[in-house]
């Protein structure tokens, strides 16, 4: 499902149509397996016109000086200075879902926009309560692994932050090209690795930064006062992260994902 959005957005904002023009000529492609639009043979790939469009009217008019997306409070103890852009980013073990979110909220509640591209289980009211602007999130379905990466491609350099959780493994050269594509357009990629899935199994390129969730622990009312509508009301992780621009022995924390409000928030 992708949301619909506002029509009147300036014609400025238009991204190029060559997904990969920011690249040396030989890395402009990715694969089409001579597919065509209507998967006919003989003719190129090209991804489908809402999902280009989309990208047109929302690229970002952020000044390249802007080198960090803004993070809420309570992950300011793993960035200090916010997350820098140009970064891909991977998250993986209990709760990195909720990570996911987390890094998005901030963003789009100061203007960025973000987008979701084949994460079906994502939760739009857990996002809301994360403090994620809906009105600035776009949500794609999973598309078929030969358009994959063309289609996450259309994304970065078009919003700020693009979440991906592919449910094949992709190619080393596209992995590379959307890494390189990143680094020159000031996108994040995020890379979502459900628990039991580690990032050397799901992604084969390189990972900036890598968040990595310890042990979780949930807490609600005792079992002699648990009723029929008694709920678990706030989950404790420990979170390391590692990678480029971080100290050599990493930064830690332990944050409640969610606290009893439903929000993130820091022990």
């Amino acid at each position: 499902m992708s949301r619909a959005l506002p029509s009147a957005l300036p014609r400025s904002l238009l991204a190029e149509p060559d997904l990969f023009d920011d690249l040396p000529p030989e890395e402009h492609s990715l694969p089409t397996h001579g597919l065509s639009e209507a998967g006919r043979p003989g003719l190129p790939l090209r991804v489908a016109p809402t999902l280009a469009e989309t990208a047109q009217r929302i690229r970002p008019t952020t000044l390249a000086v802007d080198r960090t997306l803004p993070v809420i409070e309570a992950l300011a103890g793993l960035f200090p200075d916010g997350l820098r852009r140009g970064v891909t980013v991977g998250v993986s073990g209990a709760g990195a879902r909720s990570m996911a979110l987390a890094l998005m909220a901030r963003a789009t509640q100061t203007g960025s926009w973000v987008a979701v591209v084949g994460t079906s289980d994502m939760g739009l009211a857990a996002a809301f309560e994360v403090g994620v602007a809906l009105e600035r999130l776009v949500v794609v379905n999973a598309p078929h692994p030969d358009q994959w990466a063309s289609v996450v491609a259309t994304f970065v350099g078009a919003v700020d932050l693009v979440l991906v959780s592919p449910g094949h493994r992709p190619s080393t050269g596209d992995a590379r090209r959307l890494a390189a594509r990143c680094r020159e357009r000031g996108s994040v990629l995020v890379c979502l690795f459900p628990e039991g899935r580690s990032p050397g199994e799901g992604w084969p390129g390189r990972i900036d930064l890598q968040f990595s969730m310890g042990a979780a622990t949930w807490s609600g009312p005792d079992a002699s006062s648990a009723g029929p509508l008694a709920r678990l009301r706030s989950r404790r992780v420990e979170v390391s992260v590692g990678g480029r621009g971080v100290p050599d022995d990493g930064r830690s924390d332990v944050l409640l994902l969610p606290d009893p409000t439903g929000v993130p928030a820091r022990l």
